[in-house]
């Protein structure tokens, strides 16, 4: 994003807003629960999670309460997954708007992102509970939260933005997205540890930018054992460059957008 994008960006400030805020809106609009389904989903997952890979396969938690094992890992995959779907789907559902009048389209999925932070941050409260009920000791680690969450919200616009200009021009978009969010999950630390995956193979796991985010969100509320600094290390990296390959395809295809959808 260069400098004169960035202004106008700035300039939409408000339309950014307006645009997250309405998402939001709808979301809930004429549900019975309301913003409790940002609990709801994790919550019951967490629960499958723990009776199923915990209880009956036995599969290792590395000493962490299952709760919370399946819980930190969860609520960003929450984040992640719905904001990369509706990112994903942001300029199509918006085709009418992208006709009539004119806006950096870039705003629309960014749009998405931001709404999806209240789900999360309704989430990480939810998770904390869990952490006090266990009485699991907190430390200074927490400060590096923030910044995990930034990294998240990057990655996750990464893709959202690239999967948005690709869906304006390929439809199949549409039904191969929750195909291939579906199988990042299982190729996500989130039901088993990473320290149950080979040595031999975890370069394979460095490859997914969310398994080192996913093992250090889970490390900042119940730290077991070192963070695995180099797996961090390439999800930064990894996370850094689909940001950008993702931004450089949006902008390669924005002025074509209004044409097409």
């Amino acid at each position: 994003m260069n400098l004169e994008t960035f202004r106008e960006f700035w300039l939409y400030r408000e339309l950014v807003y307006f645009l997250a805020w309405r998402d939001v809106k709808v979301r809930y609009k004429q549900t019975v629960l309301g913003v409790l389904w940002a609990i709801i989903q994790p919550l019951f997952t967490m629960v499958i999670f723990t009776l199923l890979f915990g209880g009956l396969a036995k599969i290792s938690t590395d000493g962490i309460p299952g709760p919370i094992f399946y819980l930190s890992a969860l609520v960003p995959w929450t984040y992640f997954s719905s904001t990369v779907g509706n990112a994903g789907m942001s300029l199509v559902s918006n085709s009418g708007l992208l006709t009539k009048i004119y806006f950096p389209r870039i705003i629309l999925p960014t749009a998405a992102a931001l709404s999806g932070l209240i789900d999360f941050l309704i989430g990480t409260v939810f998770l904390g509970g869990f952490v006090l009920y266990y009485g699991v000791p907190l430390g200074a680690n927490l400060l590096l939260w923030p910044a995990l969450v930034v990294l998240l919200v990057l990655l996750a616009l990464g893709l959202g933005i690239f999967f948005a200009a690709l869906n304006v021009k390929y439809r199949d978009v549409k039904y191969a997205l929750p195909f291939l969010i579906q199988l990042l999950m299982f190729a996500t630390p989130i039901i088993y540890p990473v320290s149950m995956i080979p040595d031999r193979f975890r370069w394979l796991l460095a490859l997914n930018p969310l398994s080192g985010l996913i093992e250090t969100f889970r490390w900042l509320v119940a730290p077991s054992r070192p963070i695995d600094w180099n797996l961090l290390g390439f999800s930064v990296a990894i996370t850094g460059i689909l940001f950008v390959v993702g931004l450089a395809y949006f902008h390669s295809t924005e002025r074509t957008m209004a044409d097409i959808v």
